[in-house]
């Protein structure tokens, strides 16, 4: 049996400050220590695992395949004992120097990231947060167990009673035509739709999608002549063709004031899209996180209130 006492556990934050850095001076800056000492730790991981672990590169450092292994397990871990020892000394947000990590499926994404650093330098000026707006995020439900993502803001629930959940808002989607399209110079009918053709996010989901406000749309069985990975090319695509875009009505006024599109009166008002904020029950008691599900709360509120 391996015996944890032969492990000198100092190294695993060392670890995870250089693999999320990817440098080892922007690691030892975060951890205040010298590049030497960051270095010198390096070298005893690399001696403790038997892998290189870090590349070097023209910015910094890469990680192996090893290293993405052991950072998988490593920061849950270490996030379990930052999350033991914050219950027991309380959380300030004033002096907390927490680190989250959140993904934002959603399109409103960047806007909410950028409202919640904003808010978050006000009242807790040493928080970091780093947020993901990929609309196709890699095994979101794992990186969510693992502690790797300490939250996400999306309309898709994750599978498992491990998980818990609270709507932030809620969306309905819309049909969008550039300013001078043709179809807006028709009378209403739902024949335009049908006889257009549509630009449109791909989907997450093989078959009937689960969310019934997105189901709908999909069983209109429109013509989707392009599929696209993020939203700002449906509006750039709509606004220079024929192309219908199909957006969340959050994103309307965004796609009317920067790129000139306009809601289609025939788009059916189908049933809300519940927009969720997602963590993973182990999380319940940390008031650190209950912090940061609150200011997350407050940010999306006030961003589709001012929509």
């Amino acid at each position: 049996m391996f015996n944890i006492r032969r492990v000198d556990l100092n190294l695993l934050p060392v670890f995870e400050a250089v693999y999320e850095e990817q440098s080892l001076s922007r690691a030892a800056v975060r951890l205040a220590m010298t590049q030497s000492a960051v270095s010198h730790a390096v070298t005893r991981l690399r001696t403790l695992f038997k892998d290189e672990l870090f590349v070097r590169h023209a910015r910094g450092v890469l990680p192996t395949p090893t290293a993405d292994s052991i950072y998988a397990k490593v920061r849950g871990g270490l996030g379990l004992v930052r999350e033991a020892v914050s219950e027991l000394q309380g959380f300030d947000p004033k002096t907390s120097t927490r680190r989250y990590f959140v993904a934002i499926p959603h399109p409103m994404g960047p806007t909410i990231a950028l409202r919640l650093r904003e808010r978050l330098g006000k009242i807790a000026p040493q928080v970091d947060v780093v947020a993901s707006t990929r609309s196709r995020p890699i095994d979101l439900d794992r990186a969510l167990r693992e502690g790797r993502v300490d939250a996400a803001v999306d309309w898709l629930e994750p599978r498992g009673d491990q998980f818990h959940n609270t709507v932030l808002f809620e969306d309905t989607l819309v049909a969008v035509a550039r300013d001078g399209h043709p179809a807006l110079r028709r009378p209403a009918s739902p024949k335009i739709l049908r006889e257009g053709r549509f630009v449109t996010l791909r989907p997450r989901v093989e078959g009937e999608h689960p969310v019934p406000g997105i189901r709908e749309w999909q069983q209109q069985n429109l013509e989707m002549a392009l599929e696209v990975s993020e939203i700002l090319e449906i509006f750039m695509v709509a606004s220079q063709s024929d192309l219908f875009g199909i957006i969340p009505r959050s994103m309307e006024k965004v796609a009317r004031n920067l790129f000139g599109l306009r809601p289609l009166r025939e788009s059916t008002q189908g049933p809300p899209i519940p927009i969720l904020l997602i963590w993973h029950a182990s999380r319940d008691a940390d008031p650190a996180h209950a912090f940061l599900r609150k200011e997350l709360g407050t940010v999306a509120t006030a961003i589709v209130q001012r929509g």
